[in-house]
């Protein structure tokens, strides 16, 4: 696998998301502001993008709008089919604001749309229902991508607003539309709700994925304890603490579908969404164990750190204790001492084998110790495994 966590990339990286942090607290209403307030990020000065789909069990079409008023065409149509009204990006206040007018949403209902980011949840109301959720990719960078998916559905229509104008999760969806597999073009406007749902926790698995091979290759390099793994282990924290909290509110927004009395789901699709559920507590199950397994990479990291420094400390030791008698001898024989009155002083000083003897002395010394060494364990091939 190729390394995503070279230092250029993750600067830029951090970069990035601390400029996208600040864009989406610039799109957040001021404080004390009335209810309904919309905070369009006026930097971003981009037209959505609008598609539609509009399919029925006989037939589906499929194109690219130019404004947002070309969807009247569709909901006025007599044929009794399904419009899905995707718009991506939040950069254009007029089609939001126009969007808003032509399905009648509720002005706090389209303040959870545009103002991002929102805790995913779902609020009915009189003409329709809106729900909040929360998509996951992997970026270039290596780093999770969260993005607002808000979905507004009435009768006969379903209107999802994307934060980005970029790649998203619900292909499979349109796939199946453009198929006609299942029974997608022949359910209510509910039962699209469900496939784009279990479309945005489906696509919690491969982020996992990607997240699991990364800390299956971690869990080699902890052990060595290189520099730079704990970093490595830190963003995939900080990516799992990311996933976590785009999952967790999801888990009781899909509850919340399946249990509260809505008149917009009905109890067919309500069947359905109990899978999805599952797939949420799933991916709940996947994510924590990925914690427990980046919090025990981390122990293990610190635990090599620790035993590698332990080995630094044992051959300082060893080495210090080697000249420890080396330091003895030639303290002893480096003595200063008168030796004229008495001979027997230092008798070795006078002799003419003395330096030699010193120094065979000195070797002696140091064999004996690397032999006591060898034979404790403490160095050599009968050391201790790492």
């Amino acid at each position: 696998m190729a390394d995503r966590d070279d230092a250029p990339r993750s600067s830029s990286s951090a970069s990035a998301t601390s400029r996208q942090r600040r864009s989406r607290l610039a799109r957040e209403p001021a404080i004390g502001a009335p209810p309904g307030t919309l905070v369009v990020d006026g930097a971003a000065g981009e037209r959505c993008q609008i598609f539609v789909i509009d399919y029925c069990a006989e037939q589906v079409i499929e194109k690219e709008l130019a404004s947002i008023d070309e969807v009247v065409a569709y909901l006025e149509d007599d044929r009794a089919s399904i419009t899905w009204v995707d718009i991506r990006g939040l950069g254009d206040r007029h089609t939001l604001e126009r969007m808003g007018e032509i399905f009648h949403v509720h002005p706090l209902a389209l303040e959870d749309v545009v103002n991002v980011p929102q805790r995913p949840h779902s609020d009915p109301y009189l003409e329709q229902q809106v729900v909040i959720s929360r998509m996951v990719q992997i970026a270039e960078s290596g780093n999770v991508e969260l993005e607002q998916l808000g979905i507004l559905f009435g009768k006969g229509y379903v209107v999802t607003v994307q934060e980005e104008a970029s790649r998203d999760c619900l292909e499979s969806v349109r796939e199946r539309i453009r198929r006609g597999k299942g029974g997608i073009r022949s359910a209510p406007a509910d039962y699209l709700v469900y496939a784009l749902l279990d479309a945005v926790i489906d696509g919690f698995y491969p982020v996992l994925e990607d997240l699991g091979e990364r800390l299956e290759d971690l869990e080699i390099e902890a052990a060595a304890a290189p520099r730079g793994v704990s970093q490595k282990i830190h963003r995939i924290k900080r990516n799992l603490l990311d996933v976590r909290r785009a999952v967790w509110p999801q888990r009781d927004m899909v509850n919340g579908l399946l249990r509260d009395e809505s008149a917009h789901i009905s109890k067919e699709t309500r069947v359905y969404l109990r899978d999805t559920y599952d797939h949420v507590v799933q991916v709940m199950d996947m994510v924590e164990t990925f914690r427990e397994i980046a919090s025990g990479l981390m122990d293990l990291y610190l635990s090599g750190v620790s035993n590698r420094m332990n080995e630094i400390m044992k051959v300082l030791t060893v080495i210090s204790t080697i000249f420890l008698p080396l330091t003895f001898i030639a303290g002893v024989y480096g003595m200063n001492f008168d030796t004229t009155a008495s001979p027997y002083n230092l008798p070795e000083l006078r002799w003419r084998y003395g330096y030699p003897f010193a120094l065979g002395l000195m070797l002696l010394s140091v064999l004996v110790l690397l032999w006591f060494y060898r034979r404790k364990g403490w160095i050599g091939k009968a050391s201790l495994p790492e």
